[in-house]
């Protein structure tokens, strides 16, 4: 039975608590009362569409309790069972209406859902009137009258526990498919991920080996240039070399004609080519040490691009790349 009524700002009522004894309980009014409100307010309850238009005017929202003394075998609890709705005592309807059209649904004081309230509020409550439904003629409610006229509650409640079990498997089965399926697609995705880092074949060390190579090898392109424009001025057809070194030559004949005179110049000289032939040797060496071969550049590249790629592609550390290839071949 319903034992109380609680409603707060909705219509006309600001406050209002009512408590039903046992037995028949009747309430008379003049029109305009407010005995249909009384009656929309415990509809709302019962999970009746909601309406902005019910909130008490200047409040910000509207609410009704409904409290209901039913006994342990009530339709009702075994819907709030199937619902995994906590049922030790009263079963308790509360409807919030905002101002603005929200609603919000607690039954058992449980976050619910405007559906499971109706459906409860069914088990619960009647409503005769010129304009409501009537058990009688509802048609969702034959069924459970025919069985109960037959005798036949406990083959139903048989039943629906039947179904509810082989509901119960069907999902269970659809969970163990999924479980398959994302084990088969994580098979792939690993066998396709050893495959790839297999073909790499990644190296400890080899990230930093190969940016060091690049490093030096793109320096060297930088000043290769200017060591070959010193090689052609020192070695080259334009070289002053083979004039200074043919001068030394003539100078050094002449000498001898007039002791003393040449001495000094002759001296110079032959420092300076000495000097000029050590720069030679040092722009050699140089750009020997600066030589580079493009293609072994353009692979040591490839090669490093290749290990970061695979590194951002996996969110590891590029020396960490055979130890994931070795773990995910431990997983297959």
């Amino acid at each position: 039975m319903l034992s109380r009524l609680s409603i707060r700002d909705i219509v006309l009522i600001e406050k209002l608590d009512i408590d039903f004894l046992p037995g028949l309980s009747v309430l008379t009014g003049e029109t305009g009362a407010g005995k249909s409100i009384l009656l929309d307010a415990l509809s709302l309850a019962l999970g009746a569409r909601g309406d902005a238009s019910l909130v008490r005017h200047g409040a910000a929202q509207g609410q009704v309790i409904a409290v209901f003394d039913v006994p342990r075998n009530h339709p009702a609890r075994a819907l709030l069972a199937d619902n995994d709705i906590e049922d030790d005592g009263d079963i308790i309807l509360r409807r919030v209406q905002t101002a603005d059209g929200r609603t919000r649904v607690f039954v058992n004081d449980q976050p619910s859902s405007v559906t499971l309230m109706r459906d409860v509020g069914r088990a619960l409550v009647e409503i005769h009137g010129q304009h409501d439904e009537r058990a009688l003629v509802d048609s969702g409610a034959h069924r459970e009258l025919l069985d109960s006229f037959g005798g036949h509650l406990g083959a139903v409640r048989g039943t629906g526990e039947a179904w509810r079990y082989w509901r119960s498997c069907e999902q269970e089965l659809s969970r163990h498919r999924a479980k398959v399926e994302a084990a088969a697609r994580e098979a792939d995705y690993l066998r396709a991920s050893v495959a790839e880092l297999a073909k790499l074949d990644p190296q400890p060390g080899e990230e930093t080996e190969l940016a060091e190579l690049r490093a030096r090898m793109m320096r060297a392109e930088k000043i290769a240039s200017e060591v070959h424009d010193a090689q052609d001025v020192l070695s080259g057809p334009s070289s002053p070399l083979p004039q200074l070194a043919s001068l030394l030559r003539r100078l050094q004949r002449k000498s001898g004609e007039v002791p003393g005179l040449l001495d000094d110049v002759v001296k110079s000289l032959d420092e300076a080519m000495i000097s000029l032939d050590a720069a030679q040797s040092g722009v050699e060496t140089a750009l020997r040490a600066t030589e580079y071969d493009p293609q072994r550049l353009e692979k040591a590249e490839e090669r490093l691009f290749s290990l970061r790629a695979a590194s951002r592609k996996h969110n590891v550390a590029v020396d960490d790349l055979a130890q994931l290839r070795d773990t995910m071949a431990a997983d297959l």
